[in-house]
Formats: structure tokens, C-alpha cells, sequence
């Protein structure tokens, strides 16, 4: 037996119960040893009893399992399979990520696992209506602003919407862009950018996957009080799809069985007062916009607008204007 393999014993043992057992299965103190013979350590079954002691004493979860004969798992780990699976199924079902980026994601994931939880963990999961990015960019993208988040420096990029002949068209005529990030918000299976605007001193929102040629200047961000009382959650409950703008408070008269949707949307803790056990008014700052007028239709009558009531007519004349179009 070479000297090196002998060193290596303990975490040839460690490989094997990492690689082979869970809670589920183990390995008996024959296949440990026949293990070990495959990768050139000759054992003993009573050192192997002592090498799974160190390995306990060093941290591992190694338990017995009740099984004729005994055998050897690594009981616990850092994820459990569930957990693993909930993993594999967010990677599997997010939209920014190509196929080729999300099954080298599951990969990885599945590999936490043991070879008996594998299988399970690779399969794939049919999503509802899931449309795949084809721009694998966006990892990197992802990075390059975590790095300038970091650094505290601009960035510059390109920003490209479609035309009807579904091409890409670069913005303000292909000008760069040189935006403060602030931060990385992930939102609909997409990943925006907030950023500051130092000239309208505003807060617009960016698709990460569709900026072009990301990069870090040597800028220094801005730094204001804006920027640094910026609430990312806030944002995000009341902007629809990312749309920007100035915000209001609105009073919506909401219908009962519509509630649970505006507690998903606006969280358990938003404010309201019942009317009746039929209705409540729901108080909420958001940004209007056509995606959030599009929000409120898909309830029909179950919410209107009750303040402000220019607000209210503005969502009536947006459903008037799509009314007369089909007529």
C-alpha cells in the first residue's frame, strides 16, 4: 500500500459517504473497505471504525443506519434533498437563464446531493408558459454591476428594445448609457437594475438582459441621501413590470374574494378598512402606469378606483380607449 493513498484515506471515506449515502443509504463497513481496495488503501474494519469517529469529531453528520447489515450515511448536509429540490425547480423555472445556462445550474445543484438523490434532482420540470432568454450575457452583466455596486463606480451600456419585426433597436440612438447602479432587483423571472439619474434625479429601472456591452467606467458614483435611504422593497410594491414615475396614493375599493390578491401583490400588512363583509378600501402607493392599469382590469369589478379621482378617470379613459378599438 503506497504511503500517499494512506494519507488520503480519510477523505477517500469522506468522498464515499458524501458521494454514495444519504438518509436513505448507506454503506456497510465491507463496501467502505472494498471502497478504499478500489482506490489503492488497503483497511481494516477496526480502523475504519476509528476513521469514521475522526470524521464525526471533525464535523460530519455520520450516522448508523438501522439496516441488516449496518451500514454508514452522511445523515445531514448542508441542504437537504427537498431543499435541493426547491432549488432545482427555481433554476429550472427562471426565465433569464438559457437552457444550456440552467442545466449546468442543475448540475451543480444535483451534485450536493448523493448519486441516489441525483436522478431526482436532474429531472426536468414542466413550467406553465416559461420562455427561455437566449442572451447568456446576463451572468455576466449580473457580475459586472455586483462589481461596481462594490467599488462604488458608474456603469455605461447600451439599451435595446424590439421593433415590430421583433429585432433589437439600440435606444437614444445608440448612445451610451452612464447610470449610478443601486441596486439589483429580480422581479417577473427578470433581473433590473435601479440606477440613479443624476440630471432628472430619478430612479429608472433596466433590464439587465437588455443591455449591450456592459462595462465599469472610471467614474465614481453618485452619492446622495437619495441613493442611501433608496427601499428596494418599497420600490418594488409599488412599481408594476418596473415602470417608473412619480407615485401616488391610491384608495381602491376591493371586492372579498379579490383580497387574497392584493395581500400576494401588496403584502399581509398593507393598510385597509373593511366597508362591509362584502368590501374593503385597500390604501397603497404605487406608480401608474399601463401595466398597472392592466393589473387592476384583470379583476374587473372587483376593484375600482375610489381616489384620487383623477386617477380613477384616467384608468377610465384607458379602458374606454381599448373598448373603442375593438369596436
Amino acid at each position: 500500500m503506497g504511503s500517499e493513498h494512506q494519507k488520503l484515506k480519510l477523505l477517500y471515506l469522506m468522498q464515499m459517504l458524501y458521494e454514495q449515502t444519504d438518509e436513505a443509504h448507506g454503506l456497510t463497513t465491507p463496501e467502505l473497505i472494498e471502497g478504499l481496495a478500489e482506490r489503492g488503501v488497503d483497511a481494516e474494519r477496526k480502523s475504519i471504525y476509528r476513521d469514521l469517529e475522526t470524521l464525526r469529531s471533525f464535523g460530519l453528520a455520520i450516522e448508523k443506519l438501522p439496516t441488516r447489515p449496518v451500514s454508514y450515511a452522511l445523515a445531514r448536509r448542508t441542504f437537504s434533498a427537498a431543499e435541493l429540490m426547491l432549488l432545482v425547480d427555481a433554476v429550472q423555472s427562471s426565465r433569464f437563464l438559457t437552457r444550456r445556462m440552467a442545466n449546468r445550474l442543475v448540475g451543480g445543484i444535483a451534485s450536493l446531493g448523493s448519486c441516489h438523490q441525483e436522478q431526482a434532482l436532474s429531472r426536468n420540470v414542466h413550467v406553465e408558459g416559461r420562455i427561455t432568454m437566449q442572451n447568456e450575457s446576463v451572468f455576466h452583466h449580473v457580475s459586472t454591476i455586483h462589481e461596481a455596486l462594490r467599488q462604488r463606480r458608474q456603469v455605461a451600456f447600451r439599451y435595446v428594445k424590439h421593433d415590430v419585426h421583433k429585432r433589437p433597436v439600440a435606444q437614444k440612438d445608440g448612445r451610451l448609457y452612464r447610470e449610478t447602479p443601486v441596486r439589483l432587483i429580480y422581479s417577473e423571472g427578470c433581473y433590473y437594475l435601479i440606477a440613479y439619474n443624476e440630471k432628472h434625479e430619478s430612479f429608472p429601472a433596466y433590464r439587465v438582459d437588455r443591455m449591450q456591452g456592459l462595462r465599469l467606467t472610471d467614474t465614481p458614483a453618485v452619492r446622495n441621501t437619495a441613493i442611501a435611504t433608496f427601499d428596494a422593497d418599497a420600490y418594488s410594491a409599488r412599481t408594476f413590470s418596473m415602470f417608473g414615475g412619480a407615485t401616488r396614493r391610491v384608495t381602491l375599493l376591493v371586492e372579498e374574494p379579490v383580497m387574497s390578491a392584493m395581500l400576494d401583490r401588496f403584502g399581509k400588512d398593507v393598510e385597509s378598512a373593511v366597508i362591509d363583509e362584502r368590501w374593503a378600501r385597500v390604501y397603497v402607493t404605487v406608480t401608474p402606469s399601463p401595466v398597472f392599469f392592466g393589473w387592476l382590469a384583470q379583476f374587473g369589478r372587483g376593484v375600482r378606483i375610489e381616489a384620487p379621482s383623477d386617477l380613477a378617470t384616467e384608468y377610465a379613459a384607458y379602458l374606454r380607449d381599448i373598448l373603442e378599438d375593438y369596436a
